[in-house]
């Protein structure tokens, strides 16, 4: 299991170093956080659901700015800045009891979150060769599993004893997290600053690149498996099936071990823009078929037999999921200019503040409230986007090298 979650040595380990390190601190910040929220710094649920909100929306605008700062500046440098940035911002909830200071301190922790996002796809772009970009992604995206599982197994422990104390050392222990995920990152070699401003290009050239805006938008909707997994899943177990309780916690393990185990193997055939569009479009087809599967677990029956679906349910998403995060590596990557990776990530990234945060109410409302038919309407959407996925990426592709964009192929790894 080392071996597959590993990835090379040098600058592919300490980046899978720096992943692995605030990983775990944000997976006990995400099992504690509504419970520190409420019971100690006193905020009432729709006040932590508004400024959440609210910062996210923030963070999404902010990450195409601060990628285009890591292109200008350095993305060692600013992926460091903005671990920092992300470290005090988590640090600042300790002395908070108010909703003003509370959507502050989310406000600047969701725009230092996506900002490093973004920094830290430049960085890897400036450190590994095009061709191998995916298969590093993939050995990041298993330790960042296996590091959310390892901190959630810590914040259970905070929940359990269920005292203000065990919740201040949650956040003072995922502050500490990216303290260390900084000191991994100033290890890194340095990259240099290699965005170039041709006369009259716009500061932020990816806003007025219609093909790359449609592949985005795209992804987003893809990204609904997000809140799927995480809030829609759980409340359709409890709310409109016979299979038992327990099974919700047991659907985020599997969830959680599968991409930690299989998600570099997935991610193997994905080398071109080609493998990566018709991985997308695989995924589509078996998340389709997911949802026709979490569908019928809702049918009269047995609660082992609508627990055998919703877990077969699971397995196909999961591999969809492994499948469509591959295809999007490539897809983000290659169609971005080299000279503007990090702007072009963090557009690219605005769809997970998006997918979560409109993501909870659009899927709450479709499921469980249509029940059976809302899934089979999903399970469309879900397939058009992935399909659609091929002629939007055909058409970016087309359209960037008519703009000049042939140095995205470059091999060469610049590093100062």
């Amino acid at each position: 299991m080392t071996l597959r979650i590993l990835p090379p040595p040098g600058a592919p380990r300490r980046l899978a170093a720096a992943q692995l390190s605030n990983s775990v601190g944000d997976g006990a910040y995400y099992v504690c956080s509504a419970l520190y929220f409420t019971r100690v710094v006193g905020l009432s649920p729709a006040q932590i659901g508004l400024g959440l909100t609210l910062a996210w929306a923030v963070g999404s605008v902010a990450g195409v700015p601060l990628g285009a700062l890591a292109d200008r500046r350095g993305p060692r440098g600013t992926s460091v800045l903005l671990a920092l940035a992300t470290a005090a911002s988590v640090a600042s909830f300790l002395f908070i009891r108010s909703f003003g200071p509370f959507l502050l301190a989310a406000c600047l922790y969701a725009t230092a979150q996506c900002g490093l996002a973004a920094a830290r796809q430049a960085l890897l772009a400036g450190l590994v060769a095009p061709g191998q970009r995916t298969g590093v992604l993939a050995h990041l995206q298993s330790m960042l599993n296996a590091g959310l599982a390892l901190g959630a197994a810590v914040g259970g422990l905070a929940l359990s004893a269920g005292t203000e104390r065990a919740y201040l050392a949650v956040f003072v222990m995922d502050a500490v997290s990216f303290l260390a995920c900084a000191a991994v990152l100033l290890r890194l070699p340095a990259v240099a600053p290699v965005a170039v401003r041709r006369a009259g290009e716009p500061r932020l050239a990816v806003l007025r690149d219609r093909p790359y805006a449609v592949v985005t938008l795209l992804n987003a909707v893809l990204l609904l498996r997000m809140p799927l997994l995480s809030l829609a899943i759980p409340l359709w177990i409890v709310e409109r099936t016979h299979a038992p309780g327990w099974l919700v916690s047991a659907l985020f393990v599997l969830n959680t071990v599968a991409v930690m185990l299989f998600q570099v193997r997935m991610a193997r055939p994905v080398n071109d823009l080609g493998t990566a569009r018709t991985a997308v479009w695989r995924s589509g087809l078996v998340m389709a078929a997911s949802c026709v599967v979490f569908a019928l677990s809702a049918l009269p029956g047995s609660a082992p037999l609508a627990a055998a679906a919703l877990v077969v349910g699971a397995v196909l998403q999961v591999v969809a999921e492994m499948r469509q995060s591959a295809g999007s590596w490539q897809i983000s990557f290659s169609l971005a200019p080299a000279e503007k990776i990090g702007q072009y990530q963090g557009f690219f990234g605005t769809g997970v503040p998006i997918a979560r945060t409109l993501g909870p109410l659009l899927l709450t409302s479709l499921l469980l409230l249509w029940g059976i038919p809302g899934w089979l309407l999903l399970a469309g959407v879900l397939l058009a986007a992935s399909w659609a996925m091929g002629p939007a990426v055909r058409w970016a592709d087309r359209a960037g090298a008519a703009g000049g964009r042939d140095a995205r192929e470059r091999t060469a790894v610049r590093v100062s």
